[in-house]
């Protein structure tokens, strides 16, 4: 299948905080997206676990 899951990593503190899905072969590059980060506690930036 082209869609796969992958985790979604916070760029401050490292934490993988949300968990979605892409399809790969549309999209191959990695995403990157501002969502919220509890341990942070505000909006950062959020990009793709390798």
């Amino acid at each position: 299948m082209a869609r796969e899951g992958l985790i979604l990593r916070c760029e401050s503190c490292k934490m993988e905080n949300y968990i979605t899905k892409k399809n790969k072969k549309l999209h191959p590059e990695k995403i990157e997206m501002k969502k919220y980060c509890s341990k942070c506690n505000k909006h950062t930036d959020h990009k793709e676990k390798k």
